[in-house]
């Protein structure tokens, strides 16, 4: 590269390029040229840099000017590999993915119950495990991203707050992780990180604010706000099972899980149905399968969409999100969704949209594998010691490409 470009030109430039490599490729040089405004000469020093160290590579030839054939530009996909963590209370779900955000391999599978470093020691026998089945080196594999359960501490990554697995808020979560796969790890609440999921691959690109609550064993909110997760000052916001809802947050059997949660959540939908004269023994599932036959699981599903219905209101009026995106196991119910927008239509006169995620249960994995390329993208192309770093452009430069199913 042009040795008269300072480091950051050069560093930034290598970024615009490999970005819109990724937006527009296969793209020639002379495309590049005029996709990024940057001249011929410069242009062709960086995809040589980019080419030497194996970030591009030739796809083909397409008809130039006055006969001539220009050589076309892509991102090698297989250059590095990046992995998604879904971490939850019931399970554990790992997917690898490639430079084009492409799953190349993944794994499901209950979470040991014992917590703490065993789950440590899982996640890194199944990584080892999807590296095998693709064929990756381990190597290969350069950085990562975990959604978890719980309150994630902006400052450091660590597990600060995790009811649902036991022992993870009494151990350093990021070093016990690097310590074991060899490379970082991005811990991020995965309610945040479903959020992030369907800000770069679900059905509202548009949408700039809104706010993706998930209602499954518990409730949890990721918030976009403008374009940016918020996080809040000690990585607590969004935290809804806590809002004074549903309950008497002075009662100290609700501190734990959140007076919210333990209102909403699957297992007070179970107790509330049963306290109802609903059938012992009956889950969730079989709750909703009753609806149009039992009385008891039609109060039970109208109560809950009530109370929930109840902190949304709370929510529209503190952020005004244009969305409100449901997700989780109960929350992607259309049974609940409708009575949602029934009870927000007796309470609002412009009540606010509801939509089901399009990425269903692998919202919080999608958006950990688009968290994980964002963050190698900062750290091989971004602008480190001045200028803006490279965070979401990442994402924006490959959210036409599908993230395999």
């Amino acid at each position: 590269m042009d040795e008269q470009l300072n480091p950051v030109v050069r560093q930034l430039s290598a970024r615009v390029v490999v970005e819109a490599v990724l937006k527009a490729g296969p793209i020639s040089r002379a495309e590049l040229s005029r996709a990024t405004g940057f001249s011929k000469q410069t242009i062709s020093d960086v995809i040589r840099e980019l080419e030497k160290d194996g970030w591009v590579r030739e796809q083909g030839q397409v008809q130039g000017a006055v006969g001539r054939k220009a050589v076309t530009y892509e991102i090698c996909p297989d250059a590095a590999f990046v992995l998604g963590i879904d971490l939850g209370g019931t399970k554990v779900h790992l997917a690898l993915a490639n430079l084009a955000g492409t799953i190349v391999a993944e794994v499901v599978e209950p979470t040991d119950l014992r917590g703490g470093l065993h789950v440590i020691e899982q996640i890194g026998r199944l990584t080892e495990g999807v590296a095998r089945q693709a064929g990756v080196p381990q190597r290969s594999i350069r950085g990562s991203a975990m959604g978890s359960p719980g309150v994630i501490d902006p400052r450091t990554g660590g597990i600060t707050i995790a009811p649902n697995i036991p022992g993870l808020d009494m151990i350093d979560v990021p070093e016990m992780l690097k310590q074991r796969l060899g490379f970082d790890v991005i811990i991020e609440n995965d309610v945040n990180l479903a959020a992030a999921g369907e800000q770069w691959k679900g059905n509202h690109h548009s949408v700039h604010t809104f706010a993706f609550i998930a209602v499954g064993t518990g409730i949890g909110m990721g918030l976009v706000a403008d374009g940016r997760l918020i996080r809040g000052a000690r990585g607590g916001a969004g935290e809804i099972a806590y809002l004074p809802v549903g309950g008497d947050p002075f009662d100290s059997r609700n501190h734990l899980a959140g007076t919210l949660e333990m209102a909403t959540g699957s297992a007070a939908i179970v107790q509330r149905y049963i306290g109802l004269g609903g059938s012992p023994g009956a889950t969730v599932r079989d709750i909703f399968d009753a609806l149009e036959r039992d009385e008891a699981a039609r109060i039970t599903i109208d109560e809950v969409a009530r109370i929930i219905a109840t902190a949304i209101i709370a929510i529209h009026s503190i952020i005004d999100p244009a969305l409100i995106i449901l997700g989780g196991s109960i929350g992607v119910r259309p049974e609940l969704r409708v009575s949602l927008e029934r009870h927000l239509s007796r309470c609002m006169t412009d009540p606010v949209p509801l939509d089901v995620s399009s990425l269903g249960s692998r919202a919080t994995l999608v958006g950990a594998i688009g968290t994980a390329l964002t963050h190698l993208h900062r750290s091989l192309f971004g602008i480190h010691s001045s200028g803006e770093p490279a965070s979401s452009s990442f994402l924006r430069s490959v959210s036409d490409k599908d993230v395999a199913a």
